[in-house]
């Protein structure tokens, strides 16, 4: 890992960074993800940690943990997978424009790993009390189907969560609260029949599909931060048959488990109009809800004490995307957002802001300090 002055140099940040960037890992591709994570267990054996390699491609690093002390310790939420297929970085290629460094995964989420080891590096082994647990995860993009049984083991033993995904879009605000997130896909079969001469023997899946979706995304509430969001539909095999099959993929995002309850009681008693047609459900909620606490908001305002010391001003928001603090916040106060400054998540102008990195990376020191 690059030397660095406290809370990181720029040029250090940014020479660790395109380590990670150069090295591309979609959330498909378990052995380039796992090249990116010997990279950053490399950097956590360099301070001193304690590493282990858990089921499903999950890395954990532990600093001055004690099993068995009476201070549990604070645990920190990475992930090493990005959204980018590889060859990404032939068409958006790292590069520096101004106050803005591009490059596939930088901003979600490799910036928020450099940042944090050297927010680590910086307290010199001086580890808050009860030391600090690193899990990093190789799917998070995908809903952590491997790693969400590690995460929620780890935040049963720790006593605060802190995660390094970005703040909210070019702005410093931290995420003290997140939607829960599902998804469900209705597959229907129905009966085939010639369009032309025998319509009135067919029962159309499609058709059942139509009405599944009007039926299905009547049950948002937008006032009460439920969406319900039919985004793929695919059925039917020639112009002139009633379609036999189709399949219908759902979006959903809560704000609260008692609105997941009453939409998937919803979904599940749903029926086709028509009785020829049947219907299979599958899926459910991935993320419960990271519901704002009082917990969660206390960490904020320790947050902003460091950052007004600093030198600039943190405000706070509820957001609609997951995140792998949807698995902690249940269980222990989680501040989420972390992580490097920037824009663009998911898209071609995906970008860390130079400007403003370096200071968070010292706010994520201090508070490390101060927790």
């Amino acid at each position: 890992m690059t030397t660095t002055t406290p809370g990181g140099a720029l040029q250090a940040l940014m020479a660790d960074l395109k380590v990670l960037t150069d090295l591309e890992s979609p959330s498909t591709d378990p052995a380039a993800i796992q090249r990116v994570m010997d990279i950053v267990e490399g950097w956590a054996r360099d301070l001193g940690a304690e590493t282990h390699a858990l089921g499903g491609g999950t890395r954990v690093f532990r600093f001055g943990v004690q099993p068995g002390a009476a201070d549990r310790p604070v645990l920190i939420l990475t992930h090493a997978d990005t959204v980018w297929p590889h060859g990404t970085l032939e068409h958006m290629p790292w590069r520096v424009d101004g106050d803005r460094l591009h490059g596939p995964g930088t901003y979600d989420m490799k910036a928020g790993i450099v940042g944090l080891f050297h927010a680590l590096r910086a307290l010199n082994g001086q580890w808050p009390r009860g030391g600090v647990t690193v899990l990093l995860s190789p799917d998070e993009e995908i809903g952590s189907p491997s790693s969400r049984e590690h995460i929620e083991r780890a935040a049963h033993d720790a006593r605060v969560a802190l995660v390094v995904e970005p703040p909210v879009a070019d702005t410093h605000a931290l995420k003290t609260g997140r939607k829960g997130t599902g998804s469900y896909t209705l597959t229907f079969t129905g009966v085939a029949s010639h369009a032309g001469n025998k319509p009135e023997e067919g029962a159309s899946a499609i058709t059942a599909a139509a009405q599944a979706t009007l039926d299905l995304q009547a049950l948002a509430r937008p006032d009460q931060g439920t969406t319900v969001s039919v985004g793929l539909i695919r059925g039917g095999s020639a112009v002139n048959v009633i379609p036999a099959h189709a399949t219908l993929e759902i979006d959903l995002r809560v704000s609260t488990l008692a609105e997941a309850g009453r939409v998937d009681a919803a979904v599940r008693a749903w029926a086709p109009h028509d009785p020829r047609v049947t219907v299979r459900i599958d899926g459910g909620l991935n993320r419960p809800p990271f519901e704002q606490s009082a917990g969660t908001l206390a960490l904020f305002e320790q947050a902003r004490a460091v950052a007004r010391e600093l030198g600039f001003d943190l405000t706070h928001a509820v957001v609609g995307g997951g995140s792998d603090g949807n698995f902690t916040a249940p269980i222990i106060p989680t501040l989420d957002g972390l992580g490097a400054p920037g824009d663009g998540a998911h898209a071609q102008h995906e970008h860390v802001r130079l400007d403003r990195w370096p200071d968070h990376v010292r706010l994520l020191t201090e508070l490390l300090r101060r927790v």
